[in-house]
Formats: C-alpha cells, structure tokens, sequence
C-alpha cells in the first residue's frame, strides 16, 4: 500500500548553504584524476546530503532550494545594507563553479529543485513549509542549513536538520531554541532585530544580547510593544527607543515569506530515491 503524503518526510534543503558548507568545510579537496579540476564543491554536496538523509527515521522526499540570481532585491531596497558586506572575490565565490555540476547531478539521480529568480532560498522554504502546514499538517519537515533565520520556521512537526553538530545534537527544535534563546521561534525575528545578524548586515541595537533580547521579549512580546510595556529603561533602553525604526525595518528583512507561489508540482508526497555514494555521482556526470 503506497505511503500517505503525511507519512513521508520532507527535508528542504537550503542548497547555497550546503555547496558552501561542502566547498569551504569538507575534510579534503577532491580532483580529478589528472588534478586539472577541484571536484570538492560537487563531491562534497552529495556526500553530506547523503549523510544528513541517514538521521531521518525514514526516507524522505528531498527538494533542493536555491537562491534566485536576483534574491536579494526586495530587502536590498528596504535596507542597502542587506549582504552588502558579504565577499565577492574569485576565492569567496568560488563555490558557485560547482553549481552547474550539482544541479546536473540533482537531475541524474532524479531529486528535485527549485529556484526562483527574484526570491532567496528562505523565503522559497518558509512557503514550502506553509503550503504544508495548510495541506497535510501531521507531515513531519525538515529544514537543511545552518542558517539561524529559519529558527523563525520550527514548530512541533517542523525541526532544523545541522549536520555540522556533532551526532546527536544535530536537530534543533521548539525547546533547544527557547531554552538557549530564551525566546520562541514565533520571536526569533523579533530577537533578531534587536540582537543584529553581522552575516546578513543587519547591526542590531548596540548592547542588546542573548539575555538582554530575552528580556525585554519575554511573555512573548514582539519588537512592537516593547514601548508600551515600559521595559526600555535604563542606557539600552534608551538606545532601543531610539533604534526602533531601525528594528522594526530589521525585522521586516529576517521575516521570511510564506506566501510565494510555488510550481504545483513541487511537494509530491513520494519519497526520493536513495542518493547514491559522491564517487558514483561524480562518474555518473564523467566529471573523473
């Protein structure tokens, strides 16, 4: 009897942050056999995913996600700050040669993915995960990355999937977040705002940590009320009230968006194929 669309997992994967991850953190470099090509940003993409797949309970149905070439557009226009800082050398992004190679790779071993030219993976993912939420809300979704923005995602069937922890501390839920955080994932943008994010250039209010975010939004307050509930006092306080603009405008750049129209056929409810090993997939796209 085929699988119900709610007993098969779903793991997202954020696509750029795993061809970084295996470019700049795999363990070895990876060429060809004539040493002519650093094989490391595609060998390393299939060997992690095909890692992270061996934690789920079950096999999952696997959607690669990645950045649209204009992604950055829409909170570029809110704040020009927004990744403005990041890296654009030959070293830096260096991992994006691989690209090619990775999608062609997804498309030999029949797993999907996804790009959108004017939307960031974020936002792609967080629709994915409420088109979910709607449709088959007992269905168990993972979330790929290292990626702190998409804590703002995580619920009782909804969980983060990172393997750069060690095993067994490798999923991050409800409880990990509010206890380490001392928020709720439903305030990490909240959090966020007031606390900075340096890797997307967002500053942040000057002052305002871990413990000092927790508690000016504790009860679950949003950056919004905090005026009215009398807890800017004191130097911070005051640097807070004075930085509220500028929070609420933070706040609207780490929101992902959950409405974004998605191709129908994205979610299918059927499990993926088994990835075959790196070595395999490599031959397979006579890249030895």
């Amino acid at each position: 009897m085929a699988a119900h669309m709610s007993d098969v997992p779903l793991l997202l994967v954020d696509g750029h942050n795993l061809l970084w991850r295996a470019w700049f953190g795999f363990p070895a470099r990876i060429r060809s056999r004539d040493k002519s090509r650093d094989l490391t940003g595609v060998f390393g993409f299939f060997a992690l995913l095909r890692v992270a797949i061996r934690d789920l309970s079950a096999l999952p149905e696997v959607v690669v996600v990645f950045d649209g070439e204009n992604a950055w557009a829409d909170r570029s226009a809110i704040d020009p700050a927004y990744k403005a800082h990041r890296a654009t050398g030959v070293e830096a992004i260096a991992p994006i040669r691989a690209l090619v190679d990775v999608v062609r790779g997804l498309d030999a071993i029949d797993l999907r993915h996804v790009c959108i030219d004017t939307a960031e993976a974020d936002d792609v993912i967080a629709s994915a995960v409420e088109r979910c939420r709607r449709r088959t809300p007992r269905r168990e979704v993972w979330i790929m990355s290292m990626d702190r923005d998409f804590y703002q995602l995580v619920d009782e069937r909804t969980r983060i999937l990172n393997t750069v922890r060690r095993p067994g501390r490798r999923v991050v839920d409800r409880k990990e977040i509010e206890v380490r955080f001392g928020v709720t994932p439903a305030q990490w943008c909240d959090r966020a705002s007031l606390v900075g994010d340096p890797a997307d250039g967002i500053r942040g209010v000057r002052g305002v940590g871990t413990v000092t975010a927790a508690r000016l939004l504790a009860g679950g307050l949003g950056v919004e009320q905090l005026e009215a509930a009398d807890r800017l006092v004191g130097r911070v306080g005051s640097r807070v009230r004075e930085s509220l603009e500028d929070v609420a405008r933070w706040k609207r750049m780490v929101r992902s968006r959950t409405d974004l129209p998605l191709p129908a056929h994205l979610l299918s409810g059927v499990a993926s194929p088994e990835i075959p090993s790196a070595p395999l997939v490599v031959e397979m796209l006579d890249l030895w």
